[in-house]
């Protein structure tokens, strides 16, 4: 994953990227999945899958945060935004927009 000058990872955003990796990637092989550390207390993740398409957020949530949930409580905290889209919702989504030209922090 590429990280420009203000997307920055650490050691807890690669344990998040990791864990999905492994556990979401593995039967979504054409998921894009993204994580960067937006400031020092929050995570932003983003998970661009085709196969979203027909669910709603709700449901998107129930596949993605179960896996989250196995993450320690201090990683888990610090998760302020997911982002669950289908390749056709990202140019429209607003969220997507500020996951890709982050706003700067005030922290």
């Amino acid at each position: 994953m590429p990280v420009n000058s203000r997307k920055k990872t650490d050691r807890n955003v690669r344990k998040v990227i990791e864990l999905l990796q492994s556990r979401y990637g593995a039967d979504h092989p054409g998921a894009v999945i993204e994580a960067y550390r937006y400031n020092p207390s929050s995570i932003r993740i983003r998970i661009i899958d085709s196969d979203f398409r027909g669910l709603g957020r709700i449901e998107r949530d129930n596949i993605v945060w179960p896996i989250l949930e196995s993450l320690p409580e201090d990683i888990r905290s610090d998760i302020t935004a997911l982002l669950l889209v289908t390749p056709e919702e990202k140019p429209d989504s607003l969220m997507n927009q500020e996951f890709d030209d982050p706003s700067p922090s005030r922290l």
